[in-house]
């Protein structure tokens, strides 16, 4: 048996006296007991079940959503009428209060979606529902946080919470095969024109629902404006844009144990210091429960950490993991990663600077103990790995919008769902699954743990990636001769960068790419 005590942080540990997002639970506790937590992987999977959700709501129910990026087209079906905007409006028109609270976004001119984010806003706004353009954000920074709520007023046994990386938006909607979403973003050139997408979301059920809500409301009755900036405020006057959040109905308690609710779930977020005089209601100074929550779940490392993630940068990250290492001398660590940063351009050479620097430190620590590996699709086409998962040990797993960089730990906003199974299934059979896709192995619900046996161990799972990563790197390097090996997986080396291009990369790396949004007095003693 799991003790949650053990690996999750406590209501002090979270280090943000201001939230009441702990004030139910009991004592010192920061979690909640009783949940069952469904990952979805893939993001055909999670709009499918989105959809059928989102459907199934009726006058007098709740939803709440945020979203980093939105296009109002993207269809969570496939199908006409499965648009994102349409879905979310006809819930409102039938009577579902749906609020939601999309990032303003930078220019497009940068590289970003301001553009498609106004659109998504102003749809919902005609046709009645409330989604408001939120830019209290540090400079340069974004609400990163990606979830939906789905309340029922007379069956609080169905509510629901999605946790994890997937927007509302273009290039999600992908599955197993990896052929990318028709409506597709442009990506650099190595990912093709639908960039294949791996990515992860969390379906949680019980009373961590309770939970993701609180998250919402506070974002959403802070009453820091949601822009100060006069040329937004100009440009929402004149499309009539809603700029001022309406109450929200006063919040049902959580709902009803799940039965057999064996999981216990920990939301850790980001708020960075917003200073200027200006700071969080919910969060003064700011909340870094992500860096303090891989933190102390890393102390505990005994045997294997299996990382997914869009990032990997830098040496204070790399240090939890460093630490780790050196204390563990049985201690594996596997990460993967994309294979390519998803654009081209100036901004590649800080993107790689980051994981070079990330990557040298935790293999200096433990040569021979360390592997990074990248995914390609059965066409040799390069996985975007959006995914955001951590399995310590097969005892702690998150799933959630942070990614293991600096910007993710202190200076956007960011949510994840930190899960301990009591009876250890979730978090060994969610790695497993993980494992049976990239070395292409079929199985069901039924069969996973026999035909995954040789990845139970720490040692065997490292052994089943390095020898199949080894192989099809061995048939690309050959001229492909001969039938593909099976799998998916490319060995990664650290990038290599001219000492050139590491000094011109560097400043930009650490001021737009993973800048600190610490206070300065943690800055000064290197803690978060």
């Amino acid at each position: 048996m799991t003790d949650p005590a053990a690996w999750f942080l406590s209501a002090s540990e979270r280090g943000n006296p201001s939230t009441r997002l702990d004030d139910r639970h009991p004592d010192d506790q920061a979690w909640s007991v009783g949940n069952r937590v469904r990952p979805l992987v893939h993001g055909a999977t999670y709009f499918a079940e989105l959809y059928e959700r989102l459907q199934a709501t009726r006058e007098g129910d709740l939803v709440l959503f945020t979203d980093w990026q939105g296009d109002a087209d993207e269809r969570l079906t496939g199908e006409p009428g499965s648009e994102v905007a349409e879905v979310l409006a006809s819930a409102d028109e039938r009577g579902v209060d749906v609020r939601g609270l999309i990032w303003r976004s930078h220019w497009e001119r940068l590289g970003f979606t301001a553009g498609e984010n106004r659109r998504l806003g102003a749809e919902l706004q005609s046709r009645g529902a409330e989604a408001l353009l939120d830019m209290r954000v540090r400079t340069g920074g974004s609400h990163h946080q990606k979830f939906v709520v789905i309340r029922h007023r007379d069956d609080p046994s169905r509510d629901i919470a999605f946790v994890g990386g997937i927007d509302l938006c273009h290039s999600r909607r992908d599955d197993a095969d990896h052929h990318g979403d028709p409506q597709a973003l442009e990506m650099a050139s190595e990912y093709g024109d639908t960039p294949p997408w791996h990515d992860i979301q969390a379906a949680i059920e019980g009373p961590a629902v309770h939970d993701v809500e609180t998250v919402f409301r506070e974002r959403w009755l802070d009453p820091t404006p949601l822009s100060s900036n006069p040329i937004s405020w100009t440009q929402d006057h004149l499309l009539r844009l809603d700029r001022e959040p309406d109450p929200l109905p006063e919040q049902h308690p959580p709902p009803p144990a799940v039965e057999g609710g064996t999981h216990s779930v920990q939301l850790l977020r980001t708020y960075p210091d917003l200073r200027v005089g200006l700071d969080y209601e919910f969060a003064d100074g700011g909340e870094r429960s992500v860096a303090r929550g891989y933190s102390k779940a890393l102390t505990r490392a005994q045997g294997l950490v299996y990382v997914e993630d869009q990032y990997l940068w830098g040496h204070r990250v790399g240090d939890v993991f460093t630490q780790a290492l050196r204390r563990e001398p049985e201690l594996r660590v596997i990460v993967v990663v994309p294979l390519h940063p998803d654009k081209a351009g100036s901004s590649r050479a800080p993107q790689l600077l980051g994981r070079r620097r990330a990557m040298l430190d935790m293999l200096r620590a433990a040569p021979g103990r360390v592997a990074f590996y990248g995914i390609e699709n059965h066409a040799g086409t390069p996985v975007y790995v959006h995914a955001k998962t951590c399995n310590v040990d097969d005892q702690w797993v998150t799933i959630g919008s942070d990614n293991f960089n600096r910007r993710s730990w202190t200076h956007d906003s960011e949510l994840s769902a930190a899960i301990v199974d009591t009876e250890g299934e979730l978090p060994r059979r969610l790695r497993l699954t993980l494992a049976a896709e990239h070395l292409d192995r079929e199985v069901d619900e039924d069969s996973l743990l026999e035909t995954m046996a040789d990845c139970e161990s720490p040692a065997g799972m490292f052994r089943a990636y390095r020898d199949a990563a080894a192989a099809l790197d061995a048939w690309h390097d050959g001229g492909q001769v001969g039938e593909r090996p099976p799998g998916r997986l490319r060995r990664m080396r650290p990038p290599e960068l001219s000492r050139r291009q590491r000094l011109f990369a560097l400043p930009q790396y650490l001021l737009i790419h993973d800048p600190d949004g610490r206070p300065r007095r943690l800055k000064i003693r290197r803690r978060f």
